[in-house]
């Protein structure tokens, strides 16, 4: 069930059984040179609708850019500032909140909006707390990113071994050659694997690595391994989603 496509009364009959909501979250940046830039947000979004599926859960509406300062040298990327970020989620999350949303898992992305997302959580935590005391709603808010799984490590594992990498990953890649097939992009990638290694700012990010790519081969990317990266993904999300809104 998403929030997009339905209708207020519809959200209000939901209320009366659950105050869970999924929120999809991701990035506009580049995947170097075969990946989609939208690739962050639509692994996130996807998989989201997915979990949504699985478990009858309501899913907003997808957080698209996130923190991406670290890629502008590379045209196309759109970044917020961390700061921006977290107000971003904050009115979200007090939005949904304000109707008696209580539950918020965040299904991310990016790795670069993890630090930003749960700083977010606490600005909301602290607020509410200052304005409201003992009065404030019994939020819960909690970021997971859809990789983060022993399912999906196993299988980035078996599928592609050292050439995942960290970022424009086969992994990724597949997952969106899998949901958006008239979207396959190919390129020359030399060397087949990217180099690692850590970076400062933008600049230097694309000087150590030029085509954007860090340590990953994502020309081992195939639409059937995203189906299985899916699948595992969906299915590791839904059994989270249902224990955390319904912990005491």
């Amino acid at each position: 069930m998403r929030l997009q496509l339905s209708t207020w009364p519809e959200v209000e009959n939901y209320l009366k059984t659950s105050r869970g909501i999924i929120m999809p979250i991701g990035s506009t940046e580049q995947h170097g040179p075969n990946g989609l830039i939208g690739t962050d947000a639509l692994c996130a979004e996807e998989i989201a609708w997915g979990v949504g599926a699985a478990t009858g859960a309501l899913v907003g509406p997808t957080i698209g850019v996130g923190m991406a300062v670290h890629h502008m040298e590379f045209p196309g990327t759109v970044t917020l500032r961390p700061s921006t970020l977290v107000l971003v989620i904050r009115d979200y999350v007090t939005a949904l909140a304000d109707h008696g949303f209580e539950r918020f898992l965040f299904v991310n992305g990016h790795g670069g909006n993890i630090a930003t997302v749960r700083a977010a959580f606490n600005e909301i935590y602290a607020e509410l707390r200052a304005e409201r005391g003992a009065e404030a709603p019994n939020l819960r808010c909690r970021v997971i990113s859809w990789w983060e799984s022993e399912s999906v490590h196993a299988l980035s594992r078996e599928l592609f071994g050292v050439a995942e990498g960290s970022h424009a990953t086969p992994s990724e890649v597949s997952v969106v050659q899998y949901t958006h097939p008239n979207h396959i992009k190919e390129a020359p990638l030399d060397p087949p694997i990217a180099p690692s290694g850590p970076f400062y700012d933008a600049r230097d990010y694309r000087r150590r690595f030029p085509d954007g790519r860090i340590g990953s081969n994502p020309g081992l990317a195939r639409p059937e391994h995203g189906k299985r990266l899916y699948d595992a993904a969906v299915a590791s999300l839904a059994e989270k989603y249902q224990k955390f809104v319904h912990e005491e």
